[in-house]
């Protein structure tokens, strides 16, 4: 994101199959930063139907998505002109 944006130079942008899933996928990337001493700068979308949960880190931003919503606004296209890069498991 670093050439084609001002405001963060990495989003991570991941699904979950069912809502409940992606609260849990959220709620494991807060706790895993909580324990690095890392606090979000901004966290958007925990509702009762999570469909797109955004957790601003600064230069990094997270974006958890319900499956079937991840198509619509699909952000991969949208900033397809940044450099992709696959996380190691």
């Amino acid at each position: 994101m670093r050439k084609v944006s001002t405001f963060c130079d990495y989003f991570i942008i991941c699904s979950g199959s069912s809502h409940r899933m992606v609260k849990a996928i959220s709620e494991e990337i807060k706790d895993g930063l909580e324990k690095q001493d890392i606090l979000p700068d901004h966290i958007e979308g925990v509702a009762e139907e999570a469909k797109w949960i955004l957790i601003d880190c600064g230069d990094v931003v997270v974006h958890v998505f319900y499956e079937e919503t991840r198509p619509f606004y699909n952000l991969e296209w949208l900033w397809s002109d940044a450099k992709k890069l696959k996380l190691k498991k």
